[in-house]
């Protein structure tokens, strides 16, 4: 880059955007790169503290900001996303449909270790609606060197960085268990609460029944679940220890492959997933998703809904950031609930 005065500078290309900011009022590029400067120009360029500024001369093996912005756009682009720029030398990248923001985050600290880069992201994992901002990335110099660049595209490869994996409108089931729901002894109001999650992804209810405590009624009851279309059948009650808590038990004779039983994350430790051989996923819900707030239930039925396979790795590393703190005032799903390492 070669530095110029400002008002030596009437008739020279812009190699940068030139920020102006004004607080609560305004912020963004006053004049954009390529810009021919004229004389009016010099007044303005003075007024927001540029009394220099930088010519670009091309050299080869270097690249200029927005080039190299554009690179990291193409290795950060994944599924239903899409990029706005370069503008002051970056890159932005939102979500074009509602869904599940993956992050590949080891990638991603490889890119950003090689320096000069900023790749920065919003948590993996996490829900994103269509337009939501995801990401935005830029180098740090007015110039870079093409080889570094070059070592960015190869971490990246050919998968990117992000994307979104978009809810699917699916089909559930919700039995509620418990003799004294079941024999009217007090009313259900579980299965509610369970309906009310499901509406939040436009799901529709098939099935939906009370059943008693017994093993073989469960079973009974999951399986009319399922012959109905039910692609999540969510069991709940009966999640304990308790020798007349049999959930569990109906649950795992039932399913194909046994996720967990038992979680790192409170309220939800009681929590159990497992999938049926057609991959119908069947989750026991514990007491605490009734009453509380947010629990295990907020993180994992979205990964569910997006047609993830919650595996145990997953469930495990929903330890750090796996504790509610039942804030007066719940901000969730913008808080440190289930943000540890998922």
């Amino acid at each position: 880059m070669k530095i110029i005065s400002v008002e030596n500078a009437v008739g020279h290309v812009l190699a940068h955007d030139i920020t102006r900011i004004i607080k609560d009022k305004e912020k963004g590029p006053v004049f954009k790169k390529g810009h021919i400067i004229t004389k009016e120009d010099v007044p303005v360029l003075l007024s927001v503290g540029k009394k220099n500024i930088y010519i670009y001369e091309k050299k080869e093996g270097m690249l200029h900001e927005n080039e190299a912005a554009v690179i990291l756009g193409k290795i950060a682009k994944g599924r239903c996303t899409s990029l706005s720029g370069p503008s002051e030398g970056k890159m932005t990248l939102t979500a074009t449909a509602d869904g599940i923001f993956k992050v590949d985050r080891e990638r991603l600290y490889k890119i950003n270790s090689l320096g000069e880069i900023s790749v920065a992201s919003r948590h993996g994992n996490t829900i994103v609606k269509k337009g939501d901002v995801l990401a935005g990335m830029r180098v740090i110099p007015l110039v870079i060197e093409e080889e570094k660049m070059n070592q960015a595209s190869q971490i990246g490869e050919d998968i990117p960085l992000f994307g979104v994996r978009p809810f699917k409108q699916k089909k559930y089931a919700v039995i509620t268990t418990g003799s004294e729901v079941y024999d009217g002894l007090i009313e259900d109001t579980f299965s509610p609460v369970v309906e009310g999650k499901f509406n939040e992804y436009d799901a529709k209810l098939v099935y939906k029944t009370l059943c008693d405590d017994k093993i073989e009624m469960i079973e009974d009851k999951i399986e009319i679940a399922h012959s109905m279309g039910a692609e999540v059948i969510c069991v709940t009650g009966g999640m304990s220890v308790d020798p007349d808590d049999r959930t569990p038990a109906a649950i795992r004779e039932m399913s194909d492959r046994v996720i967990t039983y038992g979680a790192p994350v409170l309220p939800g430790a009681m929590f159990m997933l497992a999938y049926m051989e057609d991959g119908t996923a069947l989750m026991g819900l514990p007491g605490c998703v009734m009453y509380a707030k947010r629990t295990i239930f907020d993180l994992v039925l979205p990964r569910v809904m997006a047609d993830e396979n919650v595996t145990k790795e997953d469930i495990y590393s929903l330890g750090e950031g796996g504790m509610c703190l039942n804030c007066g005032v719940c901000t969730f799903p913008n808080c440190g609930f289930g943000k540890g390492h998922i």
